[in-house]
């Protein structure tokens, strides 16, 4: 529905005084001055002339249109199509030239629903998506076709339905951005056909029965613990293969054991009750000085002992 327009509307009732006033001076009322003021032919006279003063004037001022900056006018001359006008200030002649429609080219969004539509893998969902589109040509969606926005929205619910068909629930759930930007391109194909440009579909909501979700929600569980148990083979193979390619390493050079001997005895070194005695192996002595070291550790935590246990039979 077309709103009012105050500019085209003050200037059409300005052109209508201005032709009318002038003609009804000009040619009704001198009449006036030859009546009588009885029912004669002069009084019919005056008021045929002024029906038709006002009729030309309505003509003259429905030549001008001005339209704003969001609506184009399709014309048509002696019934054959010249293109669109607008927007501003323009004159359409009359009785030669006709107006087709007034079309609004702002970019408009509407809503369409899919329900209960059987997925790939045979599953009812329900699917709402937003599709947004503009005029691009509108001698097109004006002579092409009667009614562009009704013909777009029935082409919108067929695309929709036929992508959910082709595709299985998964992905429609994962993998919106690629299914709206298959049915864009399925409503844009039609819609192009009478000049209607879609310029994005947004899938807004997927409705899954209540069951579904929950048997998914299992699943995804059951594949994140397989991927994670895949992930630690994994890591447990590299490692294995790490200590492998090391083993080949020090077994290929002489000294290199001790060297990582070292390193070991370094990091045992760091804890607070370790203690560390180097000494050769042949050698008779570091070994009775490791002997007797490790008697008198265990001497210490028998002592230890002791008392905490004659504490617990005397209470």
């Amino acid at each position: 529905m077309l709103k009012r327009n105050p500019v085209q509307n003050f200037m059409r009732s300005l052109i209508r005084l201005l032709i009318f006033a002038p003609l009804w001076l000009l040619l009704v009322w001198p009449d006036f001055d030859v009546v009588n003021f009885a029912f004669d032919l002069t009084i019919l006279w005056i008021i045929f002339k002024t029906i038709a003063i006002l009729w030309f004037a309505n003509i003259f001022a429905k030549m001008v249109h001005v339209l704003p900056q969001w609506q184009r006018m399709v014309l048509l001359r002696l019934g054959k199509s010249v293109g669109a006008r607008g927007p501003g200030f323009f004159l359409v002649p009359p009785f030669i030239y006709s107006v087709a429609r007034i079309l609004d080219i702002r970019i408009t969004t509407y809503e369409v629903k899919a329900t209960k539509t059987l997925t790939k893998d045979n599953i009812p969902i329900d699917v709402t998506a937003a599709v947004e589109l503009e005029i691009e040509d509108p001698e097109k969606a004006a002579i092409d076709v009667q009614n562009y926005w009704k013909t777009t929205e029935w082409a919108s619910m067929e695309a929709l339905k036929s992508t959910i068909g082709s595709n299985d629930l998964r992905p429609l759930l994962s993998e919106t951005d690629r299914i709206a930007e298959d049915l864009k391109r399925g409503i844009d194909s039609a819609a192009s056909d009478f000049g209607v440009n879609v310029r994005a579909v947004r899938i807004t909501d997927v409705g899954t029965p209540s069951s579904l979700v929950e048997e998914l929600a299992v699943i995804a569980r059951a594949e994140r613990s397989a991927k994670a148990k895949v992930i630690q083979a994994e890591a447990e193979k590299t490692v294995a293969d790490s200590l492998a390619e090391a083993s080949r390493i020090l077994a290929s050079a002489p000294n290199s054991m001790n060297l990582r001997q070292i390193q070991a005895l370094l990091d045992i070194s760091k804890e607070e009750s370790a203690m560390v005695i180097v000494y050769p192996m042949s050698s008779m002595m570091g070994q009775q000085i490791a002997a007797a070291t490790a008697g008198n550790r265990a001497k210490n935590r028998e002592a230890t002992a002791i008392p905490l246990q004659e504490l617990t039979d005397q209470q």
